[in-house]
C-alpha cells in the first residue's frame, strides 16, 4: 500500500499549523511550524495567495487525512460511510477516523502519536478484547477493551508510556487504566470532545460537488 514516507514537518508547514505528527518535538522549541512558518519549497515564502472555494475545501480535507493518517481511497470510503449513516455527515466521520485502533491507542496516551501508535498495532503490541488485532484501521465500538499484550507491557517503552498517561488529561469518552495499560471505549465522542483543528463542513461541501 502507497504512504507518505517524506519529512512529517512538511506536511504540518504546508498546512500552515501544527499537525502534531511527532508526537514531543511537535511541543518543543525544534518544532518546525515555530520556526519556519512558511511552506515547503523553493517559492515556500512568497506570499500566500488566497484560495478558492475549491482550495479551502481541498486543503481541508488534506489536513483531516493528514492528521489521521488516511489515504485517498480509504478516506473516500468513510465519507461514503458517514454518510449513509443517520445523523450529520461531518460528524459521522470525524467519528469514524476517532474509532479508528491507531487513534484509540493515541488517545489513550498508548503513544506519543498517531504514526506510532499505528507502528505499535503493526507490530502486534495490542489486543482488543483479548484478541490481537494488527490492523490499525481496525473500527473499535463502545465497549471494546484496548490493551497492551501482556508480553509487551515489560519492556521499557511501555513503562516509560504507563507514567506519561498517568499525568495526561483524560478524554471523557475513554476509561483508561494506567497501571494496567488497558483502556474502555464507553461511548463514541460528541463533536465537541473532537479536538482537531477541522472544519468538517468543507470536507463535505467537496464531496458534495
Amino acid at each position: 500500500m502507497a504512504r507518505y514516507t517524506g519529512p512529517s514537518c512538511r506536511l504540518c508547514r504546508r498546512e500552515g499549523i501544527k499537525l502534531y505528527l511527532k508526537g514531543e518535538r511537535c511541543y518543543t522549541e525544534k518544532c518546525s511550524v515555530d520556526r519556519r512558518s512558511y511552506a515547503p519549497g523553493q517559492h515556500g515564502q512568497r506570499r500566500r495567495g488566497k484560495y478558492s472555494e475549491y482550495g479551502l475545501q481541498l486543503r481541508e480535507k488534506q489536513k483531516a487525512r493528514r492528521i489521521y493518517g488516511v489515504l485517498e481511497k480509504q478516506f473516500r470510503r468513510y465519507f461514503k460511510e458517514a454518510d449513509r449513516r443517520k445523523g450529520i455527515t461531518g460528524e459521522n466521520l470525524l467519528q469514524i477516523l476517532e474509532s479508528r485502533l491507531d487513534n484509540i491507542v493515541y488517545r489513550m496516551g498508548f503513544a506519543l502519536s498517531r504514526s506510532e501508535a499505528r507502528q505499535l498495532v503493526r507490530h502486534g503490541h495490542f489486543t482488543v478484547n483479548g484478541q490481537k488485532v494488527t490492523i490499525p484501521s481496525y473500527q473499535v465500538s463502545p465497549g471494546d477493551v484496548v490493551a497492551v499484550k501482556e508480553t509487551s507491557r515489560g519492556k521499557g517503552r511501555f513503562k516509560e508510556l504507563a507514567e506519561l498517561t498517568r499525568n495526561q488529561g483524560r478524554v471523557e469518552w475513554l476509561e483508561v487504566d494506567s497501571d494496567n495499560l488497558t483502556g474502555k471505549i464507553i461511548r463514541l465522542p460528541n463533536r465537541e470532545e473532537i479536538d482537531t483543528p477541522i472544519e468538517e463542513h468543507l470536507i463535505v461541501e467537496l464531496y458534495s460537488r
